[in-house]
């Protein structure tokens, strides 16, 4: 197709989809069966509108009832503070009932009361509808969203529906804030803020919710989201020195099974613990964060780890832990939320003391630079959806920075005695990874298992998409545990709009993802026997900060110099292999092709 042809058709997808959803579900929609299961009588749905795979009791046990009681109690607490909620945001009150829980009924007032969603809304009349009105003839977003709407949420009642109003309301917001922050544009982790929010609020409530938990000081979620993911560095990096000083044990454990607090934060970080602890515990933290901002989101992931830390230390491999962080806690914490709740309080406390309950302030890169609600033409490339052909200075700095962060890390451990100081600590791996000597090129793909940072950012391909997020030469693959967890195309998508790296999209959109041109791995459970390893060859010379001392400089050497790879296998009968110019030349002597 020339030009003209691709962009008469990127227009009309745009209008068909546009269309598809102001129509709804009435007047003969266009619905493929898959996407919209029959609907029966559900009798496994719970107060917050989940559906789980067993049938819930008919009855509800004495615990439960008592706990029922106790919110009608504090409903009418609530009503009378929200009568006179000026003087309720001086009182001492606010701060004892918020923690011990805002009644569900009224958690939509109270929301819109903690993020002042009315003073925003009448400062900026008109503007939501604008924004949506220049979506619909300019967004290069909408393909993507499209398709995260449809997977965000499937098990609640109000999502599940394709086209129903609430996947309407989710894409309405997402694609018209998409437009107004135009230096974010669109990230997969915001479907979830946003899908969470419209639970509670209406649609122009929710655009305006989402856009205060990215700008406003309080919670400064821009970061998070931004080219390179700044803020999700600083925060990951703070994590650590936290574990460091009052988990130590805990955190030698990690190390010594490559588990990197990437591999299971970020939907921590990213979407407030969504889909990481059971939604009534979550909507807890929500409340909480609400009112005291970003410090509760690192106590609360200090917390999860304390009151988890004897069953964690009892888990010897890299996927064991994580998936009992990803996946067992979100289906049962085996603590009650207000058990947890009370901890998350003490947490707070303890690290208000040693000066580590916040991250610092924002580096410059976190915060917006351009001006909000500023229209800008989309070029023909970004309508289009053509792929970027280089990686930008932003993506090979935090490719870079991952590398120097994690080499640290591993000096760290190696004089620690952790783990052997010729392994990256990738115990129970097939394979794990380590320099040849004399050689300064990094490994680049191994074992889906991969747990340190190095393996993030040196990895072509990973199994996790959770991962993806520090990968700069990366298009992770779907995995349950994912912050995506379903394909991240629809079948009839023509080519993702994006960039490398940090997953800047042509069209300005950030993703979890790349769509660069790299080979793309196998699934999760490949052949053992078989190594694939892709090896770029994109040098990387440039010069950058430490992110670990202040302004010294400190130079990468080039990442791909000759072509030389060295593998360690986990089998003491064999001799290390060496990767040489395409082939492997074992202690045999055998020659196995690189493909």
């Amino acid at each position: 197709m020339n030009e003209e042809e691709l962009l008469q058709r990127a227009i009309e997808e745009r209008d068909k989809l546009f269309k598809r959803y102001e129509q709804g579900r009435e007047g003969g929609a266009e619905i493929d069966p898959w996407e919209d299961p029959g609907f029966e009588v559900y009798h496994a749905t719970d107060r917050y509108g989940f559906i789980h795979d067993k049938r819930l009791p008919s009855k509800v046990d004495i615990h439960e009832t008592k706990k029922l009681q106790i919110e009608v109690e504090r409903q009418k607490k609530w009503l009378k503070m929200l009568k006179d909620w000026n003087h309720t945001l001086a009182s001492e009150k606010l701060h004892t009932r918020v923690y011990k829980g805002i009644p569900d009924s009224l958690r939509s007032s109270i929301w819109c009361k903690l993020l002042n969603i009315e003073d925003k809304k009448k400062a900026n009349l008109g503007m939501y509808n604008k924004m949506y009105n220049l979506a619909k003839e300019y967004s290069t977003d909408a393909r993507q969203i499209d398709s995260d709407v449809n997977r965000q949420f499937r098990e609640h009642l109000q999502y599940r529906e394709r086209y129903s109003i609430k996947q309407q309301q989710l894409f309405n917001v997402l694609v018209s804030y998409a437009m107004y922050n135009s230096e974010v544009g669109y990230c997969q982790g915001m479907s979830g803020l946003a899908g969470v929010l419209l639970m509670y609020m209406d649609e122009e409530d929710a655009f305006w919710a989402l856009h205060i938990l990215l700008t406003d000081p309080k919670y400064a979620m821009h970061g998070y989201y931004k080219e390179g993911f700044p803020k999700l560095t600083r925060f990951l990096a703070h994590h650590d020195k936290i574990l460091t000083k009052f988990l130590p044990k805990l955190k030698k454990h990690f190390d010594k099974h490559g588990v990197d607090a990437m591999l299971y934060s970020l939907k921590w970080f990213f979407i407030c613990f969504v889909e990481r602890v059971p939604f009534s515990l979550c909507l807890r933290v929500w409340d909480i964060h609400l009112l005291d901002g970003e410090r509760v989101i690192t106590a609360m992931a200090y917390t999860i780890l304390k009151l988890h830390r004897r069953n964690l230390l009892k888990l010897n491999d890299m996927d064991t832990i994580v998936n009992y962080i990803q996946v067992k806690l979100h289906k049962d914490f085996m603590i009650d939320d207000d058990t947890v709740i009370q901890n998350l309080e003490k947490s707070l406390e303890e690290l208000r003391r040693a000066k580590l309950d916040t991250a610092g302030p924002p580096q410059k890169e976190e915060l917006a630079t351009k001006p909000f609600g500023f229209f800008k033409k989309p070029t023909v490339t970004k309508i289009v959806g053509l792929r970027a052909e280089q990686f930008t200075d932003k993506e090979r700095e935090t490719n870079e920075l991952v590398i120097l962060t994690s080499d640290i890390a591993r000096e760290n451990a190696e004089k620690e005695d952790s783990y052997p100081s010729d392994s990256v600590g990738h115990t129970g791996s097939k394979f794990s990874f380590e320099h040849s000597n004399g050689d300064e090129s990094p490994i680049l793909e191994g074992d889906l298992n991969l747990g340190s940072r190095r393996s993030l950012a040196d990895t072509s391909v990973t199994s996790t998409a959770d991962l993806s997020v520090f990968s700069t030469i990366t298009r992770s693959q779907a995995h349950e545990n994912s912050l995506d967890t379903h394909s991240n195309l629809s079948d009839n998508s023509m080519g993702g709009a994006s960039s490398v790296g940090s997953g800047i999209g042509a069209s300005g959109s950030q993703r979890l993802y790349s769509a660069h041109t790299t080979p793309i791995g196998g699934s999760h459970n490949q052949n053992p026997d078989v190594l694939r390893i892709y090896v770029p060859y994109s040098p990387l010379e440039t010069p950058i900060a430490s992110p670990h001392n202040g302004d010294l400089q400190k130079s990468v050497p080039s990442l791909f110099n000759d072509n030389k790879v060295r593998i360690k296998v986990d089998n003491d009968e064999l001799a290390t292999p060496l990767v040489e110019h395409g082939r492997i030349k074992s202690f045999m002597d055998a020659e196995i092709d690189l493909k």
